[in-house]
């Protein structure tokens, strides 16, 4: 499941946002029942940060790398905080904006904006670097030219007859050498991390995190993929539930390639909702007044066939030129919300009336944290190790192609791309891999899920299944566009949230938002 679009982002290289293992370790665990002694004992020494909200602070503390080997390897997670603005909090509130490979750290210098004043008021707003990922110990995989190698692999349109990706054996061959070679780089790179990268054990993180905050019991925010996080924790430690909201949820009962599926629909129905406000607009490079929606796309799919033959130049100092896949993944930043469709269009005009490709390239670069233009954060490889670790996935190549296919029908812009981004994983150790599982958090305290009915990354369907997995989980609905519901706009959702993390009210109808809005 991160300027980029770091406020509940998903950032996609393949649609495999699923369930991780079970709670281990053994007879390892302390008293705390998670990590061992030797971990809760340990204190936050917190300083000022660096950068970011005045007063925030900043400290380290180390986890297990094996959970099931405690006494083996360590590594640090980073993790900040700023202080509650009123004068008695009640605890901490952790955030997470998703990904896989989103930067909580960075989060929490959102948190003006990702949380209402009364929240920050009551409580202490915590964000962390998941194990792997940012300023805690990371994993490091490709190279910027490999990982731009990477995400400018053209895997087709899936449109049949007219697909200008090379899918014969030779091209194949192409496509799995290239998805080998990214869990080859982890390989050499960093193997132990690489197989310790799991949601599940990203939850005992937080819990030891929790601990050592000094609260007998978590308050949590999660956002896209933190949504997963939230839901493995609650598996794991349901007794030490006070509130969740899980916003954007993932589905863990789903196997990789039926999310691909499913989430190029939700990629499709965002696509249309941004085609059809760009076709209102008074420049809209893909259309004009009165074009129908489906005249809008054919325009959008011929413009990337287009550049498919005849890629565009950009005014990048690296070489790089506007291919489909880059070009696609410009468009893809639109769907996340709706404060990015102005740019979007921009972006599109520049490049179909002026055939320069700069802005649609920068909009990818800011979508998988090519940030400062020089260099990837290591997103993308905590993306990879993740998805690949939460949930087996076929071994076969053909498996992906088929799913490529059906994605195609589905979103023939992106669903090859979701299908065949999953790739890396059919290559992943086997030892690292989670079985597949629901997970209902039997015994705890009641949990929010917080669907939009139009999300792009996470389709609604999803966080109706979670609320249904889950034995305490109730459904929020927000009736809008963009990605993730709260803070997004909607003021009965806020107020919703609102009163469930700082009195734990729970609303009899979770669907209130979505009833009254279509009234």
């Amino acid at each position: 499941m991160g300027a980029r679009v770091r406020v509940g982002a998903t950032l996609l290289a393949g649609a495999v946002l699923l369930s991780g293992c079970g709670l281990g370790g053994g007879d390892t665990a302390g008293e705390d029942g998670g990590a061992p002694v030797e971990f809760t004992e340990q204190e936050l020494a917190w300083e000022e940060c660096e950068s970011g909200l005045p007063g925030s602070e900043c400290a380290v503390f180390e986890v297990p790398m094996d959970y099931d080997a405690p006494d083996g390897e360590r590594i640090e997670i980073a993790v900040k905080r700023v202080p509650a603005t009123g004068d008695e909090a009640l605890g901490s509130l952790v955030v997470n904006p998703g990904g896989p490979g989103g930067s909580g750290y960075d989060f929490v210098d959102h948190s003006p904006y990702t949380v209402s004043e009364a929240v920050r008021a009551n409580f202490d707003v915590v964000g962390f670097d998941p194990r792997g990922v940012g300023r805690s110990t990371p994993l490091t995989c490709l190279d910027t030219e490999e990982i731009d190698d990477l995400l400018g692999t053209d895997y087709g349109t899936g449109r049949g007859a007219d697909d200008l990706a090379d899918l014969s054996p030779e091209g194949l061959e192409q496509i799995e050498d290239t998805s080998r070679s990214f869990v080859e780089a982890c390989e050499e790179n960093a193997p132990d991390l690489m197989r310790n990268m799991g949601t599940a054990d990203v939850a005992r993180d937080m819990d030891l995190l929790r601990a050592l905050l000094g609260d007998d019991r978590l308050t949590y925010l999660g956002a896209s993929y933190g949504t997963h996080i939230g839901a493995q924790y609650a598996e794991q430690f349901p007794d030490r539930v006070r509130a969740l909201v899980l916003d954007g949820a993932v589905d863990p009962s789903q196997d990789q390639l039926s999310v691909s599926v499913q989430q190029a629909t939700g990629f499709e129905t965002a696509l249309r909702a941004f085609v059809e406000d760009c076709l209102g607009t008074t420049e809209c490079p893909i259309g004009e007044r009165g074009d129908t929606v489906e005249e809008g796309i054919a325009n959008l799919e011929a413009f990337l066939d287009e550049v498919a033959v005849e890629p565009l130049d950009t005014a990048t100092d690296d070489g790089r030129e506007l291919n489909k896949a880059r070009a696609e993944l410009g468009v893809l930043a639109a769907l996340y919300t709706e404060s990015w469709w102005p740019r979007v269009r921009e972006a599109l005009t520049d490049a179909m009336e002026g055939g320069d490709g700069t802005g649609l390239l920068l909009l990818g670069d800011d979508l998988y944290g090519r940030g400062d233009r020089a260099e990837y954060e290591n997103s993308t490889a905590a993306l990879m190790a993740v998805n690949c670790s939460d949930s087996p996935a076929p071994r076969e190549v053909e498996a992906y192609a088929e799913a490529a296919a059906l994605a195609g029908e589905e979103s023939p812009v992106f669903g090859p791309t979701l299908a065949w981004g999953a790739l890396p994983c059919a290559f992943w150790p086997e030892e690292a891999v989670a079985p597949q599982a629901e997970l209902n958090a039997a015994g705890a305290d009641p949990i929010m899920v917080l669907g939009t009915t139009r999300d792009s990354a996470t389709p609604y369907a999803w966080s109706e299944a979670l609320a249904d997995q889950l034995e305490s989980g109730f459904l929020v609905t927000r009736d809008g566009d963009g990605h993730t519901g709260y803070r997004m706009g909607d003021d009965c959702v806020d107020e919703i949230v609102d009163g469930y993390l700082l009195e734990l009210s729970v609303p009899e109808d979770g669907g209130v938002c979505a009833a009254a809005l279509a009234g």
